[in-house]
């Protein structure tokens, strides 16, 4: 297995579970703010989803370096 491969293998998981980790964090705090506090549904809900949006761009960026690691011909 060529040293490519396996930074983008790292890069990808790297990013998975920061992401994934941020969203855990985000669903669980909007739930039990909406718990408290149900009335604020709507602006929490709205400011939860620009926080998975974020969220899902580091994802996305380690997706897009680990293409570019595997297909680097340098």
């Amino acid at each position: 297995m060529s040293s490519p491969l396996i930074a983008a293998g790292i890069a990808i998981g790297l990013g998975a579970i920061g992401a994934g980790l941020a969203m855990g964090l985000a669903n669980g705090k909007a739930y039990e703010a909406i718990g408290r506090n149900p009335e604020a549904t709507s602006a929490l809900r709205t400011n939860f989803l620009l926080g998975l949006v974020f969220a899902e761009t580091i994802a996305v960026y380690s997706l897009v370096i680990a293409i570019l690691l595997v297909f680097h011909q340098g």
